[in-house]
């Protein structure tokens, strides 16, 4: 017995070291401006959109979103129309036809994003051994949410600082964990060319695309805050017809 609780106490001092040493690494992450943020913030269709455009023109050659439906974009203001014509530029596999077989058709509003790879395999075998994320629910699965993605998509250093060895086919990046990543700086000045005539700045794509990811992630964010707040208003007025109920009948008591 009491060299079971000698094992259960050095575990639990590792664990505390492991996780003191693990939280000196912690880095900060700055707090970013967004139109979203707080109870009556929404979200910047126009940002959105050029998030898309980035999305669709940079990030789809690797990662995939393939939990969202196309029509998910008539939320950022795309027309019937808009949204017939992106999911026409997708191939999607459909069937079997009347022989068995799947066959390749134009996508539709209700398909969901393909994904760049057949398989998770042929996608570690095109980025050096890596499998990208799937960035469906990467807003609210990364810690810092949107601020995360901001700070890693600017987060990229050419040079690593002195003492720093990377391993190969490694990119240094100031904010992700161990600061080596399989991924490369894709943001370019001008990397993309905006319809609306938005200077494409590293930092305005970055912001852009993490809008758009933080819309797809929840893409009924805007209804619910809505909702909510007319939750809150019904409440209060519930409240104060409740007291004025509860004066007028206890008025009479004395």
């Amino acid at each position: 017995m009491r060299s079971l609780k000698s094992a259960i106490l050095s575990a639990a001092f590792a664990l505390g070291l492991a996780g003191a040493a693990q939280a000196s690494e912690a880095v900060h992450i700055p707090k970013q401006e967004w139109s979203h943020s707080g109870v009556f913030g929404t979200i910047d269709k126009a940002s959105a959109q050029r998030g898309f455009q980035i999305f669709k023109e940079v990030c789809a050659t690797c990662h995939s979103a393939k939990l969202v439906p196309i029509r998910t974009l008539s939320g950022i203001g795309f027309s019937e129309d808009e949204l017939k014509a992106i999911a026409a530029g997708y191939e999607v596999q459909a069937g079997p036809n009347d022989a068995g077989e799947m066959f390749m058709r134009p996508g539709i509003p209700a398909d969901r994003f393909p994904s760049p790879f057949p398989n998770d395999n042929a996608a570690r075998a095109a980025n050096n051994g890596a499998l990208p994320p799937d960035l469906s629910l990467i807003a609210k699965a990364r810690v810092g949410g949107e601020d995360y993605l901001y700070a890693f998509l600017t987060g990229f250093e050419e040079n690593p600082p002195e003492g720093v060895t990377l391993m190969p086919g490694m990119n240094y990046n100031k904010v992700f964990p161990g600061h080596q990543v399989g991924m490369p700086n894709i943001l370019m000045p001008d990397g993309v060319s905006f319809a609306d005539g938005t200077p494409a700045t590293v930092q305005q794509q970055a912001h852009d695309i993490s809008t758009f990811l933080t819309f797809i992630a929840e893409p009924h964010m805007d209804a619910r805050k809505q909702m909510g707040v007319k939750v809150i208003l019904f409440l209060i007025v519930l409240a104060g017809l409740m007291y004025a109920t509860k004066r007028k009948l206890w008025s009479t008591l004395h």
